[in-house]
């Protein structure tokens, strides 16, 4: 929870405000929307200390934008993390989740009633980054149990099935 000295901001405060300071130029309270994709640099050793992540700042809108770092703040305090990470899509978060504890020769077994792009991923991307997935029917959580071998690192289905619409029964795991 986001603190001052003497006062503990709620949930709907923090919603609003983590992550983001009055601009101390023109007082505005919003996070402004920084809609650019590069940034200035002071000279060559600065841009040099950037890139060799030997200073902190903004290179380009694809590794960091202020709008997207209030985001991210935001979320922690929200979630009560020490950090977050805004990724494009979907997609990409459940990759970037996966392949930060996955590695060649891990198995996944996973609902085969996920959206098909999740399904492919996991089929396909997957298998070439040498990570196997064993799909199963989610309706009966028995199916996963029996899938599950020593280098199973993972579990992985939707709440709500897409597109079957199919609801996935989490208090049997």
């Amino acid at each position: 929870m986001t603190t001052i000295p003497d006062r503990a901001f709620g949930f709907a405060t923090q919603a609003l405000h983590s992550g983001q300071r009055p601009d101390s130029d023109t007082g505005a309270r919003a996070v402004p929307i920084y809609q650019t994709t590069s940034y200035v640099f002071e000279d060559t050793a600065h841009a040099a200390a950037l890139f060799n992540l030997q200073r902190f700042g903004n290179i380009y809108t694809r590794i960091m934008n202020p709008t997207t770092a209030a985001f991210e703040e935001r979320m922690a305090a929200l979630e009560r993390g020490v950090g977050a990470l805004a990724v494009g899509s979907g997609q990409a978060a459940q990759f970037i989740a996966l392949a930060s504890l996955l590695e060649a020769g891990d198995e996944v077994v996973a609902a085969k009633t996920l959206y098909g792009g999740t399904y492919t991923q996991f089929d396909v991307s997957f298998r070439r980054l040498g990570i196997q997935t064993t799909f199963v029917d989610p309706d009966d959580p028995e199916n996963f149990r029996g899938a599950i071998t020593p280098r199973t690192r993972a579990l992985y289905a939707e709440t709500i099935g897409n597109p079957r619409m199919n609801l996935l029964d989490i208090d049997s795991f």
